[in-house]
C-alpha cells in the first residue's frame, strides 16, 4: 500500500505557543511590578545564574515576532499575560501601560491574521501576593479573579479564546514542593493540598469572570500537564494498566485525576481522597460547584511518557527506559506514542474536546558554518508525535488543534538559557533571529493541513 498523507480534520487549529516571563523581559519596565521569578532568579537559584530580566526582549520586539510568525505562516499563537505587568502588587492599582502593551500585542497579531489565545496564568506569581502566603492565602482565589475580570475587560472585545492556568501541576510540585522552581519552598501534604484547592478555586472563579465580563462570546479551557502512561503491548490488560497509572494521585501532586476531576466531574477522585486521607482541606458544595464550572474545552501539555504493564493482580509496573533510547536534550524519554495515549484517555474520561497546548523538545541548537540552524532532530520528533496524534483523532479522539512549543528559545525556567525549544533560534546577546529548518517544515505542515506528513 502506497504511503498516505495525514491530513487533519479541516478546521484544525494549528499554533505555536510562549508564556511571559519566558520572552517579554522589561521585568522592571512601564510600571511591572516583581513576579516571584524575578526574586527567584535575581537570587541566583537558576542555572548559571540566568534570570529572565531581558529573555527574548519581546516586550520591545513583539513586532518583529509577529512578522516571523506571519512569515512562518502561523495562523494561531498562544500567549500568557503577566499578571504583575497588569497589576504590579498583584491587585489594587492597575497599570495601564502594561494593560497598553497586551492591546498593542493583540492588534498587531490581528492585523497579521494571527488569531490571539490568551493564557492568563502562566506561573509568574505576583511577589508581593507570594509575601502574603501566595496559593496558601485564602483570599488567592479572589485576587486571582479580580487580576481576570481586568485583563478580560480589555481585551474580550478581540480574544475569544481563552485558557485560566497552565500546568498546575509543575508549578505546584516543582516551586512548593521540591523546591527547584520560584517561590522555592517545600510545603507539607497539608499545604499544599490546600494550595492546589486554592488554585482550583481560583481556575473556577476566574471562569466566571470571564463569562460574566466578555465583550465575545468566549471559549474557555484551562491547560493541565497531560501525564501519559503507555502499554507496554496492546494486550487488554496492559491497556487497563495505562488507564490506572494515569489515574494515580501521587502526594507530590504528579497527577491528571487531583486536578481534572474536581474541574470537569464536580469532585476529587475517591483514590485520592483516599490515600490524602485527612490531610485533603475542607470544602463545601459550593466550593466544589465554583471549581467545576463548565468548560469549553481541555488543553494538555504533553512531551514525554512512561511504559507501563500489567502485574496480573490489578495493579501495574513502570519499566524503566532503554539502555540507549532517544532522549531530548532534557533527557526526557523520545515517545511519541505520549500523545496519541495522553489524549485518548483524558477525551474518554472527561469527553471534552482537547487541544494540545504544548509539545515540542528542547535540543542541541546552533548556527552552522552557512548561517542556518540545521535541526533535524526536531523534525523527526514533531513527526513522530503529529502522526501519533493523527492516529488518536482517526481512532475518534476529538483533538481540536495542536500548539508547538516554542515559537522562540527563551528562558527555561530553573535552566535558565540552557535548553532551546524554538522554531526560531535566538542569540540571547544580541537578540538575533533565525528561523530554524523546523520553522520551514512547520510551515509546510499547516499549509497542508498535515498532508506533508507521510505514513
Amino acid at each position: 500500500m502506497a504511503d498516505q498523507p495525514r491530513i487533519f480534520p479541516a478546521e484544525f487549529t494549528w499554533g505555536v505557543a510562549t508564556s511571559a516571563y519566558q520572552i517579554e523581559g522589561a521585568a522592571d519596565v512601564d510600571g511591572k511590578g516583581p513576579s516571584v521569578w524575578d526574586l527567584f532568579s535575581a537570587e541566583g537559584k537558576v542555572r548559571n545564574g540566568d534570570t529572565g530580566h531581558v529573555a527574548c526582549d519581546h516586550y520591545h520586539r513583539y513586532r518583529e515576532d509577529c512578522d516571523l510568525m506571519r512569515e512562518l505562516g502561523i495562523p494561531n499563537y498562544r500567549l500568557s499575560i503577566s499578571w504583575p505587568r497588569v497589576l504590579p502588587t498583584g491587585n489594587g492599582d492597575i497599570n495601564e501601560l502594561g494593560l497598553d502593551y497586551y492591546d498593542a500585542l493583540i492588534d498587531a497579531l490581528l492585523e497579521r491574521q494571527i488569531q490571539p489565545w490568551v493564557t492568563l496564568f502562566h506561573w509568574d506569581f505576583p511577589q508581593d501576593l507570594q509575601d502574603k502566603g501566595g496559593w496558601l492565602n485564602p483570599q488567592s482565589p479572589r485576587w486571582f479573579a479580580e487580576y481576570v475580570r481586568i485583563v478580560v475587560e480589555r481585551l474580550s472585545d478581540r480574544v475569544q479564546h481563552w485558557f485560566t492556568i497552565n500546568e498546575p501541576q509543575v508549578f505546584l510540585r516543582y516551586g512548593l514542593v521540591d523546591a527547584i522552581n520560584a517561590p522555592g519552598l517545600r510545603l507539607s501534604l497539608e499545604e499544599r493540598l490546600l494550595a492546589s484547592h486554592n488554585v482550583l478555586l481560583a481556575h473556577g472563579l476566574a471562569v466566571a469572570e470571564i463569562r460574566s465580563v466578555a465583550r465575545t462570546t468566549p471559549q474557555v479551557g484551562w491547560a493541565p500537564v497531560g501525564i501519559a502512561m503507555m502499554p507496554a503491548s496492546q494486550s487488554a490488560a496492559d491497556v487497563e494498566a495505562a488507564e490506572l497509572a494515569m489515574s494515580g494521585t501521587p502526594d507530590h501532586l504528579w497527577s491528571n485525576t487531583w486536578f481534572n476531576d474536581p474541574v470537569f466531574l464536580g469532585s476529587y477522585p475517591e483514590a485520592g481522597l483516599r490515600e490524602f486521607g485527612s490531610a485533603v482541606p475542607s470544602t463545601t458544595p459550593q466550593e466544589m460547584e465554583t471549581i467545576s464550572a463548565p468548560l469549553d474545552f481541555l488543553g494538555l501539555n504533553i512531551y514525554t511518557g512512561t511504559y507501563v504493564r500489567s502485574t496480573g493482580d490489578g495493579s501495574y509496573e513502570e519499566l524503566p527506559v532503554p539502555p540507549g533510547a532517544a532522549r531530548t536534550a532534557f533527557d526526557w524519554p523520545v515517545c511519541e506514542e505520549s500523545l496519541y495515549w495522553g489524549a485518548r484517555y483524558h477525551w474518554e474520561r472527561y469527553k471534552k474536546p482537547i487541544y494540545i497546548t504544548e509539545n515540542g523538545m528542547a535540543n542541541i541548537d546552533w548556527v552552522a558554518l552557512d548561517g542556518e540552524v540545521h535541526d533535524p532532530q526536531r523534525i523527526d520528533y514533531l513527526a513522530r508525535y503529529l502522526g501519533e496524534l493523527h492516529r488518536a483523532i482517526g481512532d475518534g479522539v476529538d483533538v481540536r488543534g495542536y500548539f508547538l512549543w516554542s515559537l522562540l528559545d527563551n528562558f527555561e525556567w530553573s535552566d535558565g538559557y540552557g535548553k532551546r525549544f524554538g522554531l526560531v533560534h535566538v542569540d540571547f546577546e544580541t537578540q538575533h533571529r533565525i528561523a530554524k529548518d523546523s520553522a520551514r517544515w512547520y510551515r509546510e505542515v499547516i499549509q497542508t493541513n498535515g498532508g506533508s506528513l507521510i505514513s
